[in-house]
């Protein structure tokens, strides 16, 4: 039993959370400072939490104080025991001063739930009476809401699960249901009773109202404690009976037990309220941009209107962009922009690209009679039916092949440590360049098998060409630290008569990354793009001076995304802050 209470000053009436100041300052920042859906759910942990410290609602003096409530609750106990109707309970073991988190109004009572009611009850019934089974699946985690239930004989599920009727409370003790808040009062039960998953703990209340229960056993005091006292191996742990019947339980006066599970359902609609005009205007705002990036992807309008466009996006980028996906869906619509003519003008100046081709295949034709290149053979040029999209004039289409002057992959080395000798694999190609720190080391012996032109060159492409969610990424090679050469997961592409720059933004594009994995071969765990494939790709080649005003564009508006990307984190930040600090304000008010 309870060996002491704990005695603080018993709270006024504006010494709760719910006092027409603290309320009101809340909900005026909360929109100002909240984007996100976590961000209420937080606050919903917030109101449990002040629930059960007794900060939620007034006192009432002239409420039946906890103590004498739980000498109600244990003389009915022995009344029930004298009956027959229960067994003998066990005698439950006492708490101490240190073993209470957090100090209590006067009238409260620290107890334990063993002492409120009964564990883990049994049902008897008739096996052919209709009953409510209940899996794992049917319980929720969200506060308030009801379970599902299956109807079946009591004959059929009695055997073998845990019991439950009208009113009792259930935890789920397994991870991560337990962590994630899966908890439930069971009501509307066929014929009063049921029973279901083995993966419960139950209590059958005496006296206490088993909605405080439940909104307890959701609290975050209650979680974060249990997870570290949870037993088990990894992916089956779980809550011990020890924990759930005995840890402290914060016991209001009945009367204010029902107070405030009224104020907390109040707060909780609030809350949903709240929810739901985020998500609104979350939608709006997803709907804007994606229409504003969507007209910019298409590509059949008239010069004006798409210059519009492009200026309409550009003057609202920032409140349109307030995710991190919608930045990502920013960065895909430049690189689509850009390979489509339509990021930069054209110069009628320029050298058509049909030429820059034709100067292409002169040079293939030397550097192969001189053994720097492996690609000996120019493919078919392209049909009208084959194009992806119209292309601006002076560009043309071709195939990835006819620009290359080598591409291949790997090969497979034998590592060794201590070599200093690093050989590029999948894991190394990032988006935002070689990851060297996660290279492995490669036998002498064995980078000496390599021909020269496999060797990294400054400019050279890097391409994933097998490896589910790793495959497409492409980096550029810029100045090489020492000898590097690639394994056979990794593509080497060499096209030095080009931009490097603009052809690895090609492959960025979701024209080709886009439908990369659709094209590739394999299991699902090693899905891989042959050489041969790839060299028959597509290519919209602008002219070449076109070519570098395309990447200059691109790393320009790139740098914008990077500093939308810095400027978003930053105010997620000073949000977070302002609001934990909000909390944390309202919260000594209600102490005061």
């Amino acid at each position: 039993m309870v060996s002491s209470n704990d005695h603080c000053p018993a709270p006024s009436s504006r010494a709760t959370w719910t006092d027409e100041l603290g309320i009101k300052q809340l909900l005026t920042h909360f929109n100002r400072l909240i984007q996100s859906p976590q961000s209420v759910q937080r606050l919903r942990r917030f109101i449990l939490d002040l629930a059960v410290r007794g900060k939620l609602v007034p006192q009432d003096p002239n409420d039946e104080p906890a103590s004498e409530l739980l000498e109600r609750i244990a003389k009915k106990k022995k009344c029930l025991e004298k009956e027959g109707t229960i067994r003998k309970q066990r005698t439950i073991p006492s708490l101490t001063q240190q073993d209470f988190p957090f100090p209590l109004p006067t009238n409260w009572k620290w107890g334990q739930i063993a002492e409120i009611g009964l564990l883990s009850p049994r049902n008897e019934a008739a096996d052919d009476l209709p009953a409510s089974f209940i899996p794992m699946p049917m319980i929720p985690a969200t506060y308030g809401a009801t379970c599902r239930h299956e109807v079946r004989q009591w004959g059929d599920i009695k055997k073998g699960y845990t019991h439950f009727v009208e009113g009792d409370v259930g935890l789920a003790k397994i991870t991560p249901c337990f962590q994630n808040g899966k908890s439930v009062v069971f009501r509307n039960l066929t014929g009063g009773m049921g029973s279901g998953t083995t993966e419960l703990h139950v209590i059958r209340p005496i006296y206490v109202d088993p909605d405080f229960i439940a909104l307890f056993l959701k609290c975050p005091h209650f979680i974060e404690t249990g997870i570290p006292k949870m037993t088990g191996t990894a992916g089956q742990k779980r809550v011990p009976t020890e924990y759930f019947a005995h840890s402290p339980f914060p016991l209001p006066p009945l009367p204010e037990q029902r107070r405030i599970v009224s104020k907390v359902d109040e707060l909780m609609a609030l809350c949903d309220r709240l929810e739901a005009a985020q998500t609104e205007r979350e939608t709006r705002r997803t709907h804007l941009a994606a229409t504003s990036l969507a007209r910019l992807n298409t590509p059949d309008q008239d010069q004006a209107t798409f210059r519009e466009h492009v200026a309409f996006t550009l003057e609202n980028i920032a409140p349109l962009t307030t995710r991190p996906d919608q930045i990502k869906n920013l960065r895909q619509t430049i690189l689509n922009l850009a390979v489509r003519g339509k990021l930069v003008p054209q110069n009628p100046n320029d050298e058509p690209a049909s030429e820059l081709l034709k100067r292409i295949a002169k040079e293939k034709a030397r550097l192969v009679k001189a053994g720097e290149s492996r690609v000996t053979v120019t493919l078919e040029d392209v049909t009208e039916d084959e194009e992806i999209f119209v292309i601006p004039e002076g560009w043309c289409w071709t195939r990835l092949g006819n620009i290359v002057t080598y591409m291949q992959r790997g090969k497979s080395p034998k590592y060794a440590t201590g070599t200093g000798l690093s050989v590029i694999s999948q894991k190394c190609v990032r988006w935002n360049g070689l990851d060297l720190s996660v290279a492995k080391e490669i036998e002498a012996t064995s980078l000496e098998n390599y021909e020269a032109y496999r060797f990294l060159r400054d400019e050279d492409l890097l391409w994933n060409s097998t490896g589910t969610g790793t495959i497409g990424r492409v980096v550029r090679v810029v100045r090489p630290p020492a000898k590097l050469v690639c394994d056979s997961h990794v593509t080497l592409v060499r096209c030095p008569h080009v931009v490097q720059e603009y052809i690895r933004t090609w492959l960025r594009s979701d024209h080709v990354y886009g439908v990369i994995e659709d094209r590739a071969a394999g299991s699902t765990k090693q899905v891989e793009l042959t050489t041969g494939l790839a060299q028959n790709w597509l290519v919209p080649l602008p002219p070449l001076p076109e070519q570098h005003r395309i990447v200059t564009k691109v790393d320009q508006l790139m740098e914008v995304c990077d500093q939308l990307e810095a400027a978003q984190a930053e105010r997620e930040t000073t949000r977070e802050r302002l609001f934990s600090a909000l909390l944390y304000e309202t919260l000594e008010r209600s102490r005061d």
